[in-house]
């Protein structure tokens, strides 16, 4: 069987998060992350995003008010990953995260970008990038990529900003 290839421009639109507690989670992406809030539905959903697009998150809590986490060991989402569109202002969020006393869980350069790991208030995993400019990814010889995890200077980072 051969398989075509999807369109080369398709993207991941959005994502839409059950928790916990809308308000908490709401103050989490609207206050720290500093997404708008472009809708509500009632007491139960916010959606949110970034430059005025209808949505980026979807935060609801149809079926999780009140809910916990799932325990570790579960089949689930490990991440939802935003893309910023520069450095710079992946050090702006570095900078809110610091101010909101939000913990890292991790902070990596992998050569075609780099990344903050952090758990939103529901125990899902964030990660903020950006990517870098594809001329600068590390390639092989052969001209494959050349991904890596190393560790990523923050100092270096939040000098970007």
């Amino acid at each position: 069987m051969t398989v075509t290839p999807i369109h080369p421009q398709v993207r991941i639109g959005h994502v839409h998060l059950k928790v916990a507690d809308l308000v908490r989670a709401q103050a989490f992406y609207r206050d720290v992350l500093g997404f708008e809030v472009t809708q509500r539905y009632g007491t139960g959903a916010v959606f949110l995003s970034a430059g005025g697009y209808h949505h980026h998150i979807g935060l609801n809590t149809w079926e999780s008010a009140g809910g916990k986490p799932p325990p570790a060991g579960t089949t689930g989402l490990f991440h939802l990953a935003i893309l910023y569109p520069t450095r710079a202002a992946l050090a702006d969020a570095l900078q809110r995260l610091l101010a909101a006393k939000i913990p890292l869980d991790g902070a990596s350069d992998h050569g075609v970008s780099e990344a903050l790991y952090l758990r939103d208030p529901d125990e899902n995993g964030v990660e903020l990038y950006w990517d870098r400019p594809e001329a600068e990814w590390p390639r092989t010889a052969d001209g494959g990529l050349a991904m890596h995890t190393r560790e990523l200077d923050l100092d270096a980072l939040l000098r970007a900003k």
